[in-house]
C-alpha cells in the first residue's frame, strides 16, 4: 500500500475580492491576528503526516516563497537582541521539503492541480485549498488519510452547508451510505458532482469542504477536461468523470470550516482566533462586549 505523502496547495488565484489589498501582497498572507492564512494550511498537512508540498503559485506570489524561507537578517537581529521568543516563531515558519510551481493561465482549480502531475507521480496525493481553514479534533486532512488507507479509493471532505451557501463551493449528492458512524462522520459513495450549483440543480445539502485525497488518474482526466462554470477547468467537473468508472467516497466531518476566501469569513475567523490568542484575548473580549452592546442598543 502506498502511503499518502504529498500535499498540493493551490494559491495561484488573483484574489480580486480583497483590493486593494492584495495589489502587491497575495490573500494567503494576509494575517490572522499575526499568522498568514497559508500558514494555517502548511501546520494542517504536516499534523497530519504529510512530508512533501507543493503549493502552485502564480508570478505574483513570490513573497509566499520568501515567508516559508530563511530571513538571515532578521534571525541576526533578534538574535543580537536575545529575543528568543520572537526568534522561534521566525526559524519555525522556515520549513524542509516545501516546492513550488507556477500556474502560467488561470484557467482554474483542475489546471492548477494538474501543474502537480510531475511532483506527484505515481502517488496517492491531498489537495488542501489555501483559503479554507478547518479546526477539528482530528486534522480533517488526516481524516481523509485514514480512509483512504482503509479503502485506496479517493475521498473528499462534505460538510453540511446552508442552501444560500452552495452556490459557492463544489456540490455532491447524498450518494450510497457506506459506513455509519453516529457522530456525523459517515461515509458515502458519490454519484455526482457539480461545481457551484444554482438554485435549480443543488444535488444535496452536502458542499466539499476543501480538502480531497485523490490518486493520479485525475491527471489523465483533467488533462481533456473542457472549461466549466466561470469557463474555468474545474477539478468538480474531473471528479464527476472518475466518478462513472470508479468509486469516489466522501466523508461527512466535524468540523468548524472557515472560508476565509472572502471578507466576511476572514474578519469573523479572526475575531474567533483572537478571542482565543494569549496576547490579545482579553482586549478584544472587552471590545466584542462592547460593540455588541452599543449594536443591541441602537
Amino acid at each position: 500500500m502506498t502511503k499518502v505523502r504529498k500535499a498540493v496547495i493551490p494559491v495561484a488565484g488573483y484574489s480580486t475580492g480583497f483590493l486593494p489589498a492584495t495589489k502587491a501582497s497575495p490573500k494567503e498572507l494576509l494575517p490572522i491576528v499575526d499568522k498568514p492564512i497559508i500558514q494555517f494550511i502548511v501546520e494542517e498537512a504536516m499534523a497530519s503526516g504529510i512530508e512533501e508540498i507543493l503549493i502552485i503559485t502564480g508570478k505574483h506570489k513570490r513573497s509566499i516563497e520568501d515567508h516559508f524561507d530563511s530571513a538571515i537578517e532578521l534571525e541576526s537581529n533578534l538574535s543580537e537582541k536575545e529575543k528568543w521568543d520572537l526568534l522561534e516563531l521566525v526559524k519555525d515558519t522556515t520549513m524542509p521539503n516545501l516546492f513550488f510551481v507556477r500556474q502560467s493561465y488561470p484557467l482554474g482549480l483542475g489546471d492548477a492541480i494538474y501543474q502537480a502531475k510531475a511532483f506527484v507521480s505515481d502517488e496517492p496525493f491531498v489537495v488542501m485549498l489555501g483559503d479554507n481553514i478547518i479546526d477539528s479534533e482530528v486534522p480533517v486532512t488526516k481524516q481523509l488519510i485514514d480512509l483512504y488507507n482503509e479503502t485506496q479509493q479517493m475521498n473528499v471532505a462534505l460538510m453540511e452547508t446552508p442552501e444560500k451557501d452552495l452556490s459557492k463551493y463544489g456540490n455532491v449528492d447524498k450518494g450510497t451510505l457506506i459506513a455509519y458512524y453516529g457522530n456525523g462522520n459517515d461515509v458515502i459513495k458519490i454519484n455526482h458532482f457539480i461545481e457551484k450549483p444554482t438554485k435549480e440543480n443543488i444535488l444535496s445539502s452536502y458542499a466539499i469542504a476543501g480538502r480531497y485525497v485523490l490518486t493520479p488518474e485525475i491527471f489523465d482526466v483533467l488533462a481533456k477536461q473542457d472549461p466549466g462554470v466561470d469557463d474555468k477547468i474545474q477539478l468538480t467537473d474531473a471528479l464527476e468523470k472518475i466518478s462513472e468508472v470508479q468509486t469516489v467516497l466522501g466523508r461527512v466531518v466535524d468540523a468548524n470550516r472557515h472560508d476565509v476566501g472572502n471578507k466576511v469569513g476572514y474578519v469573523q475567523y479572526s475575531i474567533e482566533y483572537g478571542l482565543e490568542h494569549p496576547e490579545i484575548a482579553d482586549g478584544l473580549r472587552e471590545l466584542v462586549i462592547k460593540k455588541a452592546e452599543e449594536l443591541k442598543n441602537n
